[in-house]
């Protein structure tokens, strides 16, 4: 199926982002779903949803864009939010990274 014929490509945009916002501040209240633990099951984490975000047209640069989706500066994030990734999780992340698409916009 090719982006323009994906029935996602129909869904009005308002509707996305609304959907969009809601899953953002899930992760947000959701902080107990470690980044790397998102990366080894899905293969995305809150910094992919950044970086999606900035390719999209966001203008701020990589750590505002990381602000916006973390809900505070990622220094912060990582001090209050995050723990240190055990090697289990470092190999479950790479084994999902090769399942990824290089660009599935």
């Amino acid at each position: 199926m090719t982006a323009s014929s994906d029935p996602l490509d129909q869904l009005d945009d308002t509707v996305a982002a609304d959907a969009f916002r809601r899953l953002v501040r899930h992760l947000r209240h959701r902080h107990d779903a470690q980044n790397i633990e998102l990366m080894g099951l899905a293969g995305f984490c809150r910094n992919c949803l950044a970086d999606w975000i900035r390719d999209a047209g966001y203008e701020g640069d990589k750590a505002a864009a990381r602000e916006l989706i973390h809900g505070m500066p990622q220094d912060e994030w990582k001090a209050t939010r995050q723990s240190p990734a055990t090697p289990e999780q470092i190999a479950a992340m790479e084994k999902s990274m090769t399942r990824n698409k290089p660009d599935l916009r």
